[in-house]
């Protein structure tokens, strides 16, 4: 996947902040924020471990699950013409929008 690294087993988007030229990574999936900077590789990787060992911890000392649950369900918002091609597609391979929308997502997003 583009622009995602891992990190102590935990997945981060990677971003180029030309502003401050640097790297900036974000993990995905917490129960809150942790983010990074570093201006290469190396750094990133380094930053991105010392970010979530403290964010862990933070989270141990408070009680608090440090990953983001997710319950499966989420609504979308598209263009009534988007919305009626998509309603189209999904016919056509004998789906509901919803089987549709998911297979295509899944397909989408874990390649």
């Amino acid at each position: 996947m583009n622009n995602v690294m891992v990190v102590g087993g935990h997945k981060a988007v990677i971003m180029y902040d030309p502003e401050i030229e640097m790297f900036r990574g974000e993990f995905i999936g917490l129960n809150g924020g942790a983010d990074f900077y570093a201006s290469d590789v190396a750094g990133l990787h380094r930053e991105g471990e010392l970010s979530l060992k403290v964010f862990l911890e933070e989270c141990a000392r408070r009680g608090v699950e440090p990953l983001k649950n997710f319950s499966g369900k989420f609504v979308i918002r598209l263009a009534p013409k988007t919305h009626a091609a998509a309603a189209l597609a999904a016919a056509a391979h004998g789906q509901s929008l919803n089987q549709w929308a998911a297979e295509t997502l899944e397909q989408a997003a874990c390649a």
